[in-house]
């Protein structure tokens, strides 16, 4: 559980930069340039992340349940992983109306993922996990609107050709993971 940890603080705390050292973070940027810090960034992300995956892993080696999830919340995670995918597609896709309309399709979907997550699985370290995520999610999304308000940010209006997009490329996303890609990559099938 220890590694899981370290890893999902080195992960969520440099994600967390943004959030409560902005000028450090502007600072920073200027100081080593775009380049450099993507890189030093990307490294620091890339370890907390091994150590989640790692973490997580030994720790599902030897659960320590909280509760078990009724059979059904697999319906409703399933559900909320279709809109969590669309919602990952939209920040991608150029010019749709669900970027539009909800500004921050990344961190909705993260908490989305979460939930659906959480509403599935009953262990320690699901709830570390998923719920680490949840509450970083939900405090970057304030932070970002509260960015967004103070810079005045005006998100493009989006066209129907783009939304079809971002939703059938969710839709394929979520098919592939839901019945395959889950299975071969975390040894769960959702659906069976």
């Amino acid at each position: 559980m220890t590694v899981l940890i370290l890893g999902l603080l080195l992960f969520l705390g440099l994600h967390s930069v943004r959030i409560v050292a902005d000028g450090w973070r502007s600072v920073q940027l200027a100081r080593l340039g775009e380049k450099r810090w993507k890189g030093l960034y990307s490294l620091v992300a890339f370890a907390g992340l091994g150590l989640i995956i790692w973490g997580y892993g030994l720790a599902r080696q030897q659960p320590q349940v909280l509760w078990t999830p009724p059979m059904g919340m697999r319906h409703a995670s399933g559900l909320l992983m279709l809109f969590s995918l669309i919602l990952l597609a939209a920040v991608y896709v150029p010019r749709n109306h669900i970027k539009t309309w909800v500004h921050h399709p990344m961190l909705l979907g993260t908490q989305l993922w979460a939930v659906a997550h959480l509403l599935a699985n009953g262990n320690v370290a699901d709830v570390l996990l998923f719920g680490g995520f949840l509450v970083w999610s939900l405090v970057d999304l304030y932070a970002a609107v509260q960015r967004d308000r103070a810079a005045g940010v005006a998100y493009q209006g989006g066209t129907v050709q783009g939304t079809l997009l971002a939703i059938g490329v969710g839709v394929v996303l979520w098919l592939l993971l839901a019945f395959w890609l889950h299975g071969v990559l975390f040894g769960v099938r959702p659906f069976g």
